[in-house]
């Protein structure tokens, strides 16, 4: 109750400040926001008050990417990655490896990500097995491609089904509301699963993602201030729209517009501003 009532009036503090934002540098967070957790606008443009840090190894999981300080997430991500750690080991599979969660405030990258923004994202290398402490603290490099990007298909003599088995392991979680995947994969997916099909509705294909994969959770029912994804569609995801990725783009008519940039929301901003904030930046 404490906790609650704490971070209660560190928001009421936030949303009467009169402080002018600073510069949107989320990278100066060394450690996590004090307060209860929450996650604060969206999966593309938002902060985290609360994140707890992934610790670096447990039951059939490995954090990499030590040295990007992105390991943090909201409770709800770091329980799911335990629990899906244990399913791998229980499943006998080699070690699953974390890539990046969130920066400790959560907010933008300079780089890399336009989301990962409210500790409700993860990237799950299709590379698998234990790496050693050193490669695991900078992994640059070390990833697995298993799409041959040429002929925009999955590479038969990389793939395995282990990669198959760990997507449906991530993608079967109550909480998981989207799986991004390369088109490649999910086409992959589509020609060989068996069975039961459904949890393929929420494996969706995106630019990239050719040696990961990237899991996103549904907002937490008590999480006023998130905002959720509309719901996938019905249906596996095998059909018309898959396909469409693998089209010739069509030239189009329009003027390319600027991308602009949204503004933060207002309690993000104000995190940055906030008068706690030498507990938390570098």
């Amino acid at each position: 109750m404490k906790g609650i009532l704490k971070t209660t009036l560190f928001l009421t503090a936030l949303l009467t400040s009169n402080v002018m934002a600073a510069p949107q540098d989320w990278q100066k967070i060394k450690r996590p926001v004090t307060g209860e957790p929450t996650p604060i606008g969206s999966y593309t443009n938002g902060c985290i008050i609360g994140a707890q840090a992934l610790p670096y190894k447990g039951d059939g999981y490995q954090v990499i990417r030590m040295n990007k300080n992105r390991y943090y997430g909201h409770p709800d991500m770091i329980k799911y990655l335990q629990r899906l750690g244990k399913k791998v080991k229980d499943a006998g599979m080699p070690t699953m490896l974390i890539g990046d969660i969130a920066m400790p405030g959560g907010g933008r990258f300079l780089t890399g990500h336009a989301s990962h923004q409210m500790g409700l994202d993860a990237d799950i290398w299709l590379r698998m097995g234990m790496m050693s402490d050193q490669d695991a603290l900078n992994s640059d490099g070390k990833g697995l491609l298993v799409v041959n990007r040429k002929a925009q298909r999955v590479d038969d003599s990389i793939w395995n089904g282990n990669h198959a088995e760990l997507i449906r392991l991530a993608a079967q979680d109550t909480q998981v509301s989207r799986i991004f995947v390369n088109p490649a994969i999910k086409l992959k997916l589509c020609q060989t699963v068996k069975g039961d099909r459904s949890w393929l509705q929420k494996i969706r294909p995106w630019f990239g993602h050719d040696s990961h994969f990237h899991v996103r959770l549904t907002c937490p029912a008590d999480a006023a201030y998130c905002e959720n994804q509309t719901p996938v569609a019905a249906g596996d995801g095998c059909g018309a729209e898959l396909y469409s990725w693998f089209e010739p783009k069509k030239p189009s008519a329009e003027p390319i517009k600027p991308k602009v940039t949204p503004p933060e929301p207002f309690l993000c901003q104000q995190v940055l501003t906030s008068p706690n904030r030498s507990e938390w930046l570098e």
